[in-house]
């Protein structure tokens, strides 16, 4: 979002979109569109990422590799780039699905490898290291007080510094990445794997230092108490909450022990209502449900339908508006930014 508009990817027969809609009214403002159109059996059409906004400018990239640069108030093209091309990068199984980072003066995406492009040309400016075909996105995290742009890899996860791309360190961990790392309040990283059947694997809690020899990584512990597989995990006063499979679950942050597991919601996607100690829940078939972040127990306090259909895109809140989108609508809720007794 920025100001009173909102920027989605979509599928609209043999076109990808990246468009604007006011965020209050849902009234479509802009559209651009790209003759691109990719499709697998189990997800269906069209585009997996989400649009980076930054500085006036809104940075998509496409299922098929197509990088854009949009003005973020007309649509209008920036640069455009195939960034798939640029790196040699074949097609994933399930199409390139890296959500665009802004860094300063670079955005970076990942498709076969880290690339990072100048924000006002578009030209390349570095290329980091590769990890086959990841899921995740390229996220920024400062450690020991240096930023750096962390990578849940196949294979495990990398850092990198975002000025050249060179690698800082590594944690390897055999597996496919798929969800987004959590820094925690520790300064230590969590993440989880899923193996080559796509079936979760766990959570683990490592440490990252920078010593006088260089970086070093440490693993505290792996837990099997929590298992995502496409959910990232929030934390929230030193307990972990996401999903173990397709049921909610919590775990202690401290030694990975889980707290409880409850409440079935399919492969659902979450937020943290911190000021709350709320989650906000939204089901793979379309509820919206409010349920406590405590590590006492499992306990939803409401529930009700919000959207029809197969529901996997990651909800999005901005101030008291949630926003809820499948591949078949779209829907905008007002929260109470107060709790209730």
């Amino acid at each position: 979002m920025q100001g009173d508009l909102l920027y989605t990817q979509e599928q609209r027969g043999e076109d990808e979109i990246v468009s604007a809609y006011h965020v209050k009214t849902g009234k479509p403002i802009w559209k651009h569109r790209d003759a691109s159109r990719f499709w697998d059996a189990h997800v269906g059409a069209g585009p997996r990422a989400t649009p980076a906004v930054a500085d006036g400018r809104v940075y998509a990239l496409g299922a098929k590799g197509i990088l854009n640069a949009l003005d973020a108030d007309s649509g209008d093209v920036v640069w455009s780039r195939n960034a798939a091309s640029d790196a040699g990068a074949e097609l994933p199984l399930w199409g390139f699905v890296s959500s665009p980072l802004v860094v300063e003066d670079v955005v970076i995406v990942y498709t076969d490898s880290l690339a990072a492009y100048d924000l006002a040309t578009g030209e390349p400016r570095w290329t980091g290291p590769g990890g086959g075909g990841s899921h995740s996105s390229p996220q920024l995290l400062t450690i020991d007080g240096v930023a750096q742009v962390a990578l849940l890899a196949n294979g495990g996860l990398v850092s990198v510094a975002a000025a050249d791309g060179k690698l800082l360190w590594e944690h390897p961990w055999p597996g496919i990445g798929i969800v987004q790392p959590v820094l925690i309040a520790e300064g230590d990283v969590l993440f989880s794997m899923v193996n080559a059947a796509a079936a979760p694997i766990g959570t683990r809690r490592i440490a990252a230092a920078l010593e006088p020899g260089g970086w070093s990584t440490e693993e505290r512990w792996t837990s099997s108490g929590l298992k995502p597989s496409f959910s990232s995990v929030v934390v929230h006063d030193g307990h972990a909450f996401g999903f173990d499979g397709r049921i909610l679950a919590s775990i202690d942050v401290e030694d990975g022990e889980r707290n409880w597991k409850g409440g079935r919601y399919g492969s659902g996607q979450l937020v943290l209502l911190a000021d709350q100690d709320l989650l906000l829940v939204v089901s793979e078939h379309g509820d919206l449900a409010l349920v406590e972040a405590s590590p006492d127990r499992h306990t939803e306090l409401a529930r009700f339908p919000a959207i029809e259909g197969k529901t996997w895109s990651q909800p999005a809140l901005a101030g008291d508006t949630l926003l809820v989108r499948n591949r078949r609508e779209m829907a905008a809720f007002r929260l109470a930014m107060e709790r209730s007794h």
